[in-house]
């Protein structure tokens, strides 16, 4: 993981990296300490969100908790872990103990916005956060949109991580996040704040034995 400083900028985006998850389905133990080119993928996607030009991140720990702070390297300027107790019911909870996490991380001073992540996206680059971010407005939401994915159809859009938050909506949006869904209730409740950013790329997630590709 680069040794990124914290942005200077007034305010700077916070990050919320989700990496509490177990990995049931790969079966590999937690996705956050797949080996990616030599280290933990969750010290990579902390790098890049950082790079991307996020002051702080805020990464959200559960399965095997300590033995992912044992062997990822996140004691480090600009990052800040914390432990879900209850990351079992699922990434809803996560992401709420993120928010909250995130809302007090520049010591008082509220980010302008928060920046949700997910620890199994290796292919996401630090460009495509600075894209993001660089397009994102003020009491809005930007999503987004891979162009090498497959879209579902014209009617429900295909909204994707990572994605960004103004600090406002961010409390409404954990909120309302029940089980894996994450955000995805508020979106859909709320489609005239979401604005979309393509990437190049597909945007996978590590997920299955074919997934594992995206680690090399």
């Amino acid at each position: 993981m680069p040794a990124t400083p914290p942005s200077s900028a007034p305010n700077p985006a916070v990050a919320v990296l989700l990496a509490a998850g177990a990995g049931r389905r790969l079966g590999r133990g937690p996705k956050a300490l797949l080996d990616h080119r030599g280290h933990p993928l969750v010290e990579h996607v902390v790098g890049v969100l950082l790079d991307g030009g996020c002051g702080t991140v805020v990464v959200v720990l559960g399965a095997e908790a300590e033995r992912v702070r044992a062997a990822a390297a996140l004691d480090a300027p600009g990052v800040r872990v914390v432990v879900n107790a209850g990351w079992t019911a699922g990434m809803a909870s996560s992401l709420r103990a993120g928010v909250s996490a995130a809302l007090e991380a520049r010591a008082g001073e509220a980010p302008a916005c928060l920046v949700v992540a997910h620890v199994d996206q290796p292919g996401v680059t630090s460009d495509d956060v600075a894209r993001l971010l660089g397009a994102h407005r003020a009491g809005r939401v930007t999503a987004s949109r891979w162009a090498g994915a497959p879209q579902v159809d014209d009617v429900r859009p295909r909204w994707a991580h990572p994605l960004v938050l103004d600090a406002g909506l961010a409390g409404p949006a954990a909120a309302s996040a029940t089980g894996d869904a994450g955000a995805r209730a508020f979106l859909r409740a709320h489609p005239e704040l979401v604005d979309v950013v393509v990437h190049p790329g597909d945007g996978r997630d590590v997920d299955i034995e074919a997934d594992l590709d995206l680690l090399t």
